[in-house]
């Protein structure tokens, strides 16, 4: 799939928020997340799926 982060097109072959955080090396408790700009709380990025066309910004806190 197609998804846009941080204003990059990428493409990713995972399915879930957590997978691509890992792909950054994000650690999930020192970064702010929103997808399509609704805001992703901090405890539930396992669960969050990704689809084609979604937009991510991530950011250090």
């Amino acid at each position: 799939m197609k998804i846009t982060v941080n204003d990059r097109e990428i493409e990713f072959e995972k399915s879930t928020l957590d997978d691509l955080l890992t792909l950054y090396r994000f650690k999930s408790d020192k970064i702010k997340v929103s997808i399509n700009g609704s805001v992703c709380l901090a405890g539930g990025h396992g669960s969050v799926l990704l689809k084609d066309g979604d937009v991510i910004e991530i950011g250090r806190m």
